[in-house]
């Protein structure tokens, strides 16, 4: 299974906010931080605010920064969230075409593949992306305390 590059900005950005301990931050500062376009950065921003990830306020003293404390942001919701569609074959599809799907095993090794891999994703938050933090600040040129 390969997350898109949509899903991997939307991690990065809970991972940068979440080092942040509550500080309102500008899209800018994660575009530069991590070297994405700003542009991709409003898209995926955007989208974590309607999630209810997000707090985004405009104007001065504004920001973004996490609605809820990290220990509480599943990864495997902000995967199914953030994925349009994790039909990894045609045949998980409604409307799914295939000749052999009625005696096709294959369906059925894979629903268990994703079932486990989303199983994995519900044993974590965002909490366990947060560490080693003084080495994650460092690489993203923050200068923050260790919580």
């Amino acid at each position: 299974m390969k997350l898109t590059r949509f899903t991997d900005y939307s991690l990065r950005v809970l991972i940068y906010l979440g080092l942040e301990n509550g500080r309102r931050v500008t899209i800018r500062e994660i575009s530069d931080a991590y070297g994405i376009s700003r542009n991709h950065l409003m898209k995926v921003v955007s989208n974590l605010t309607r999630q209810g990830y997000l707090d985004a306020r405009r104007g001065p003293g504004g920001g973004i920064t996490l609605s809820r404390p990290p220990g509480e942001i599943s990864l495997a919701d902000v995967i199914r969230d953030m994925e349009e569609d994790l039909n990894l074959v045609e045949c998980f599809c409604e409307d799914g075409q295939c000749v052999i799907q009625p005696v096709c095993r294959l369906r059925g090794v894979l629903k268990q593949a994703l079932a486990a891999y989303i199983g994995v994703l519900e044993q974590h938050t965002l909490t366990d992306l947060l560490r080693p933090r003084n080495q994650l600040s460092d690489l993203l040129g923050l200068n923050i305390e260790a919580a």
